[in-house]
């Protein structure tokens, strides 16, 4: 049954209340209080209604609507930004990705790396590489592209800058940047030659820190086109306008 503004003001201001009352009690503590054991009994009923779902698809889509029963509740925790360790925030987080809310959940994970907040067990991966393989891999797909994949993917990079990751997730990242700004895709190539200065000049170095982080992260081809574009660019470039 649909919340009345009045209870997700009130389950907002709950969720607040218990991570600040939480976080005060113990800094690296667990969550507790009502509201958080209301949504992680939640959490834990759709967790059981998607392991009966064998498609992937299904999944996401019923992640989607699944979402929405925790709204007022993240939000709370968010404002509180106490940072008490959280199953329901840091799974909620892989969601928001999973089905392509990618502000939110770039802004739970800005959140979880502020605090500390580590992933449940179940995804094998700590928060700076998931962040950079799911990203990336949907920039490079193409599920995430033009403006807002350069937005999403500039987060993550200040986001997990300073976070020891592997090389290839790395990597990807870099490809991922240099892929869009070129406008290309996984599925869509595009005309080096048709290429402005700034998208060159932008994509030219993030393909070179791609190659030499993981040398089969599979830009090689690009880099040569743009290094020859960059050539015809500078050729182009008046005297006058000529760098120094």
């Amino acid at each position: 049954m649909p919340q009345t503004p009045a209870q997700r003001h009130r389950a907002r201001i709950l969720a607040a209340q218990q991570a600040a009352q939480a976080a005060a009690a113990d800094p690296h503590g667990p969550m507790q209080g009502a509201e958080h054991e209301l949504m992680l009994a939640q959490l834990h009923a759709h967790l059981r209604t998607l392991k009966a779902i064998q498609s992937v698809e299904k999944k996401i889509e019923a992640k989607r609507t699944m979402l929405a029963d925790f709204d007022n509740y993240l939000d709370g925790v968010l404002e509180a930004d106490a940072g008490a360790q959280d199953p329901v925030v840091t799974t909620l987080l892989v969601w928001h990705l999973d089905v392509g809310n990618w502000r939110q959940g770039l802004q739970l994970a800005g959140y979880c790396l502020r605090h500390g907040l580590q992933l449940p067990d179940q995804y094998q991966r700590n928060l700076p590489t998931l962040l950079l393989d799911d990203i990336s891999e949907a920039a490079i797909a193409g599920k995430l592209a033009g403006t807002d994949a350069m937005v999403a993917l500039a987060q993550v990079d200040e986001l997990t800058k300073d976070h020891d990751t592997h090389d290839q997730a790395r990597a990807k990242l870099h490809k991922a940047i240099g892929w869009a700004a070129m406008g290309k895709t996984a599925t869509h190539d595009v005309d080096a030659k048709q290429l402005q200065r700034e998208q060159v000049a932008i994509a030219l170095p993030q393909l070179q820190r791609a190659i030499a982080l993981h040398v089969q992260i599979g830009v090689k081809k690009d880099v040569e086109r743009l290094e020859r574009r960059w050539k015809e660019l500078q050729a182009q470039t008046p005297a006058d306008q000529a760098p120094d």
